[in-house]
């Protein structure tokens, strides 16, 4: 345990020491914040009323999809799990503390944005706060856990940016941060069930708002805690202490296997 603790210790402290971490952890996702406050807000006032739920479920993608992949990869290149495996330590650990410190780290900065959320832009709070922090909480187990797939599965730190961006692009745009799921043309709407981040914002609506939803919010947790799970457990099973190994569990497109949840969710609503 103490050992567990000291390491998860040092990945905290390098996510705030580490220029690159330092950036995606807080400058970006909250300088975005800031910037989509100032210029969303005046163009168009409906934004506040999903803002505080876009800008977290933002917070919680941008994290764990654009920092926590690469420097897995870089430090299997680097032959640094090796090192890890002489030493006995696990590979559940290795991936499981890097997932964990990001989501502090992820907590943290969508604190930032819920304390400021409403009286810096106007935006509407939720009406039940514990539903609202639990949704939160999800959505950044869940992203945490894809970030650690991704790094695991990526071949090199450029594909990291590849399958990062395959995730993060469609969820910025389809995924009911900027727009409404219903406002979304039905091939389009089907799609975007498959993102993670448009389950989130059913959710926050549905259980945290009390609003009626183009998805059933149950359902998108139920996906959402599945997808977790999957991914984390895929991760695991799939992870390769360096890149000269040769003994691979499985090939690195069983990954895929972590869209069931998503696809399920297409017939359950």
């Amino acid at each position: 345990m103490t050992a567990f603790l000291n390491h998860f210790a040092f990945e905290f402290k390098t996510g705030l020491r580490n220029a690159t971490l330092l950036m995606m952890n807080y400058l970006f996702p909250l300088g975005v914040y800031v910037l989509l406050g100032l210029v969303m807000t005046p163009i168009n006032p409906l934004f506040k009323d999903t803002m505080l739920p876009a800008m977290v479920a933002f917070v919680a993608m941008a994290s764990p999809l654009l920092g926590l992949p690469s420097p897995l990869v870089e430090a299997r290149e680097a032959g640094i799990y090796r090192t890890y495996k002489i030493n006995g330590v696990p590979a559940l650990s290795i991936l499981v503390i890097p997932v964990l410190t990001t989501i502090l780290h992820t907590l943290i900065a969508s604190a930032i944005v819920a304390a400021t959320a409403a009286p810096l832009f106007g935006a509407k709070l939720p009406a039940n706060w514990t539903s609202f922090v639990l949704i939160a909480l999800l959505t950044a187990v869940t992203f945490g856990a894809l970030g650690a797939l991704i790094g695991v599965v990526s071949a090199n730190s450029r594909a990291t940016v590849l399958w990062s961006q395959l995730v993060f692009l469609p969820s910025m745009v389809i995924g009911g941060l900027m727009l409404p799921l219903s406002m979304l043309p039905k091939p389009v709407f089907t799609i975007s069930t498959l993102l993670p981040s448009a389950r989130a914002m059913q959710a926050f609506a549905g259980l945290a708002y009390g609003q009626e939803t183009a998805l059933n919010p149950l359902v998108s947790v139920a996906v959402l805690l599945a997808t977790a799970v999957l991914a984390l457990g895929l991760a695991i099973y799939l992870f390769n202490w360096d890149r000269v190994n040769q003994a691979r569990r499985g090939h690195p497109l069983l990954a895929l296997l972590v869209l069931l949840p998503s696809v399920a969710g297409i017939f359950l609503g």
